[in-house]
């Protein structure tokens, strides 16, 4: 059994997607911060200075000035700021994740061989000039050719 497990563990397809797994999280952190700290701030400045992380809903009776207070208290709140930031997150990384499979489909596609085009001309037998296929009779040394 852990000899199966060993062939199954140490297997090409295996080890490529752990090292993309590994490779996607890191990617993951930055488009994260990405969002968080370089388009974020900017779409924030545009709607009036907002910081989306500190959007929040207080689901008690009470008033908070902001998400840390209400956390502190210990208020129920619905973050709703953050999710916000986690699905920019994910648009950004699923178009960028299109954009980069669009990229490797098109490396792989390989130009496809054009059939070699039908022949128009043919040679006299007699005087080796080039005649038109269709030709019945030789412009250059006018014997008689067989029609093809």
């Amino acid at each position: 059994m852990l000899k199966e497990f060993k062939e199954f563990a140490l297997r090409g397809n295996v080890m490529d997607m752990a090292v993309g797994i590994i490779i996607g999280a890191a990617f993951g952190k930055i488009v994260s911060s990405l969002v968080g700290d370089i388009l974020m701030p900017p779409i924030g400045l545009l709607l009036g200075k907002m910081d989306f992380s500190n959007l929040f809903i207080h689901l008690s009776g009470a008033s908070y000035a902001s998400l840390a207070e209400a956390e502190a208290a210990g208020a129920a709140v619905i973050r709703y700021g953050a999710f916000l930031n986690t699905v920019i997150d994910f648009l950004i990384v699923a178009f960028v994740i299109f954009l980069l499979i669009r990229q490797v489909n098109r490396a792989k596609r390989r130009p496809e061989k054009a059939a070699p085009a039908a022949p128009t001309t043919r040679e006299c037998p007699y005087c080796l000039s080039v005649v038109p296929l269709k030709a019945v009779r030789c412009a250059h040394c006018t014997s008689e050719l067989k029609a093809v």
